[in-house]
């Protein structure tokens, strides 16, 4: 082992996939002002035999490769270990999630009778409802760990070779992110903490509260947004190439975009005239974000559509496909952008705007159809969160919070005593929404 790896923080980067391997690369280069490694860097997958096989790899090559296209510089650097064993998160003081959200409860599981006190878990994107994840899997232990959910990855990348090399396509120049810290604990030293751990770039933006990062997770927009304005009137015939995904938006798909957009930021109102000091301000329209995430990567920010289409870090990117040249190309619906962009994204939204009376067209709509694709009832007929699968998603109906007073409970919102509207249920209108009648 290296001779100061006992005076280093120690990282455990959970996941084999592209940005594991990212993550697993450059945090092992990071270096303090004296020229010393600044982590002890662990990999950790929970993937079958992923681990031993991403380390026999790294063991016959030496080292790992990360090309970053923008700086057009190779890093060179290997994790200290790579292991399937969740005993290794013991000594950890950071522990980084960049699994696809469907499978964040399983590292949390693993990983939950191991951790030590003062431990921040980095869940990077967090997509939403991670708080509600997080709390009932850590239990009595959630006050003494620290989390921060991040909006977004910090890059668009992929790996060329698996296991040894890795491209970063383009790094955002800003991330949210929203801190959960350890009791005792300032957020700001976390937030400090997690800039060095990233570098110059992104920057991270501070969110007031998870929430935001739940209203504000781009992925659950994009994703479902894409797919659905892509294929809901595909014939089912295979394709001789592979569609372009991001690059391919046309004005029909940047209005289902937009429109998802538009109904989370319907959300966001109606919070804050619950409680107007309940920040939501971070949570940007989708528009917002690309200018924001991408303002110097994209040549043209004029519309939504523009931005999408000339955005040089979404190159070459395409629709998920399953097939060959020879066969021609056909959707994967099973892919992680409605896999997981659906339970652990627009469930969460629906979910919370069903509790708190907000009519969501457009999600509607192109929930219908994901869950459709995917083989999963959501969101039943009658357009209620209560459907069979709605325990395999985020929504808060999932967490037993099925009741407006649950849920602003739970996010320690008070009510403005005149804030009144319709009871969905029985038509009444109640003094505020935290006394109105609970769905039944």
């Amino acid at each position: 082992l290296h001779p100061h790896l006992a005076d280093m923080s120690s990282v455990l980067v959970c996941g084999g996939g592209n940005a594991a391997q990212v993550c697993a690369t450059l945090f092992a280069s990071r270096q303090d002002i004296s020229g010393q490694r600044r982590y002890k860097v662990t990999a950790f997958s929970l993937y079958d035999q992923e681990a031993a096989r991403w380390d026999k790899i790294v063991q016959q090559a030496g080292y790992m490769e990360c090309y970053l296209h923008a700086q057009k510089k190779i890093v060179k650097a290997k994790p200290d270990r790579i292991t399937n064993d969740p005993k290794s998160v013991a000594n950890c003081d950071i522990v980084l999630l960049t699994v696809p959200s469907s499978f964040h409860e399983k590292y949390f599981s693993a990983l939950e009778p191991y951790v030590k006190d003062g431990t921040i878990f980095v869940v990077m994107p967090a997509r939403s409802g991670c708080d509600f994840l997080f709390r009932k899997i850590m239990g009595a232990k959630t006050p003494k760990l620290g989390l921060a959910a991040f909006e977004t990855l910090p890059w668009a990348c992929r790996f060329k070779d698996w296991g040894r090399t890795t491209e970063v396509l383009g790094t955002k120049e800003t991330v949210g992110a929203a801190v959960m810290p350890p009791v005792g604990v300032a957020a700001e030293q976390e937030f400090h903490k997690l800039q060095i751990l990233l570098g110059e770039q992104p920057r991270i933006i501070r969110c007031p509260n998870v929430m935001s990062i739940s209203l504000g997770n781009p992925g659950q927009v994009v994703h479902p947004g894409i797919t659905y304005s892509r294929w809901k009137s595909w014939d089912g015939k295979p394709l001789d190439k592979k569609p372009l995904f991001y690059h391919g938006a046309d004005d029909f798909c940047a209005s289902i975009v937009s429109g998802i957009s538009d109904d989370i930021q319907a959300i966001c109102k109606t919070l804050r005239k619950l409680d107007g000091k309940f920040d939501t301000s971070t949570v940007k329209t989708i528009h917002e974000f690309y200018m924001t995430a991408y303002s110097t990567q994209c040549k043209d920010t004029s519309t939504l559509q523009r931005a999408m289409v000339t955005n040089s870090a979404y190159d070459g990117l395409t629709h998920p496909m399953k097939g060959d040249d020879k066969t021609g190309y056909t959707p994967d619906f099973q892919f992680r952008y409605l896999s997981d962009d659906v339970p652990t994204g627009l469930c969460f939204i629906r979910g919370l705007a069903e509790l708190l009376r907000v009519k969501t067209p457009t999600i509607d709509t192109v929930m219908y159809w994901c869950q459709d694709k995917l083989g999963k009832e959501f969101l039943t007929k009658g357009g209620r969160m209560a459907g069979k699968d709605i325990g395999r998603s985020r929504a808060p109906q999932a967490y037993g919070i099925t009741t407006s007073r649950q849920l602003l409970e739970f996010l320690q919102i008070k009510p403005v005593p005149i804030y009144k509207v319709p009871c969905a249920t029985c038509g009444s209108v109640a003094g505020a929404i935290a006394t109105m009648c609970s769905p039944s």
